[in-house]
């Protein structure tokens, strides 16, 4: 039944799974009452999601439109389970370093710069004397680029040593792990102080992701699994774990998963279409050549579309969840408006946040590979000849089929959003 409070109409209906899939706004696992709402645009609101009577009938068509992927999820997590035989030979069959070969930790006791005009391999500069834990003080050759990151006495890194009479050690890298720690620790703490409980909570849903990913994707790709499957069902199965964690159990959410299914699923098709049409490899580099030797049986066109699927689930979350809140303040707002015009105002909102999220994607894509580009600048071929190399046609192809998939995703998330909630109201 509805009941009115502050001029508000709240579904007190419990509906097929109760008030946790209703719309009230109270999101289970938020901060009660506080900042549980997205604002119009780009940026998050302040203030409670507003409650808004709905349907059962939209409620029902949404639930179990979602219902019916989990299921297919978890039909797909079990079907393609990674074979564990199999991953562990391949784990174990390309070798580090020689047999008996170790990798100690030491601490610097001087840094060896070599004086102007001078290079280590003349002059026998450019060196590390270190003090090993397990062995007496000796001195390692580094290259220039490792004296020039700011090494002094006292830091630690990590060496090679090479079995033999007697045993030799070489420089394996700057021990970082303290300092990597200390930048994770305080992503953490910033996210937490600034979005509180909600931000808590977006932290659990990355670990879930890279549980999924790290413990069911790679090895279902290493186990010979069609790449693309892999990658639709494991992205899936992260979604509903990280819009839930992050959002809340409301219809608002369930119709913004919707949208980002579907354009994860327009991605994905989109990708295995450019992959097949620019005639990607999907080998660019050395690891691609290591896996061909080792991994045979592993299609490389496919996994070239894999890495499209999982790059745009971050954007593909961002955009969804704002259109879908936005439709949820603009029928607050106005709750005569026709579902035509709230869905126009909704998609005004929707076109700003594709402008600037189309920026974010090739800019961060651009960061990635900004020393690739420096080093195309130094080559004497024309720009157009170099961009359709493998290693960069690559990345381009990723960041237009990526941003295909988002803008798409938009107005989709937006009709999804537009037809669940309420009708217009009469005056």
């Amino acid at each position: 039944m509805a009941s009115h409070r502050g001029g508000r109409r709240v579904d007190r209906s419990r509906g097929l799974f109760g008030k946790a899939w209703g719309d009230s706004g109270q999101d289970s696992g938020q901060d009660s009452g506080q900042d549980q709402g997205h604002g119009q645009g780009h940026g998050h609101g302040h203030g409670p999601v507003p409650d808004l009577q709905v349907g059962r009938g939209a409620r029902r068509a949404v639930i179990g439109l979602l219902v019916v992927v989990l299921l297919g999820v978890g039909v797909g997590l079990v079907t393609l389970w990674p074979d564990g035989g199999k991953v562990d030979k391949l784990a174990h069959s390309l070798s580090f370093a020689a047999k008996g070969t170790t990798f100690p930790h030491a601490t610097i006791i001087k840094v060896n710069r070599c004086p102007a005009g001078k290079t280590s391999a003349q002059d026998g500069c450019g060196s590390l004397t270190v003090k090993p834990d397990d062995g007496p003080r000796t001195k390692v050759s580094v290259s220039p680029d490792v004296l020039d990151s700011g090494l002094g006495a006292g830091d630690r890194v990590q060496l090679q040593r090479n079995p033999g009479e007697p045993a030799t050690y070489s420089f394996f890298r700057v021990d970082r792990g303290g300092a990597m720690w200390g930048i994770v620790a305080l992503f953490a703490v910033v996210v937490i102080a600034v979005a509180r409980a909600r931000g808590l909570l977006a932290l659990v849903g990355l670990a879930v992701g890279g549980v999924v990913i790290g413990g069911w994707i790679l090895p279902g790709l290493l186990s010979g699994y069609d790449p693309v499957l892999v990658a639709v069902v494991g992205s899936a199965a992260i979604l509903y774990a990280v819009l839930y964690l992050a959002h809340g159990f409301s219809l608002r959410t369930s119709a913004a998963l919707l949208g980002t299914l579907g354009g994860l699923g327009i991605t994905a098709l989109l990708g295995l279409a450019s992959v097949r049409l620019t005639h990607l490899s999907g080998v660019a580099d050395e690891g691609g050549t290591i896996l061909t030797s080792l991994a045979g049986n592993l299609s490389f066109q496919g996994l070239m579309t894999a890495t499209i699927v999982v790059a745009g689930l971050g954007v593909l979350n961002d955009v969804t969840i704002t259109q879908a809140s936005a439709v949820w303040e603009l029928r607050a707002a106005a709750p005569e408006q026709s579902r035509m015009r709230l869905w126009a105002g909704a998609m005004r909102i929707g076109r700003d946040h594709i402008a600037s999220t189309i920026y974010t994607i090739v800019f961060a894509y651009t960061g990635t590979a900004l020393m690739t580009l420096l080093v195309i600048q130094l080559y004497d071929r024309p720009i157009l000849d170099l961009l359709g190399t493998e290693q960069l046609a690559e990345e381009i192809v990723r960041s237009l089929v990526s941003g295909i998939g988002l803008v798409l995703a938009v107005p989709l998330t937006t009709a999804i959003a537009t037809l669940t909630v309420p009708a217009p109201s009469r005056r």
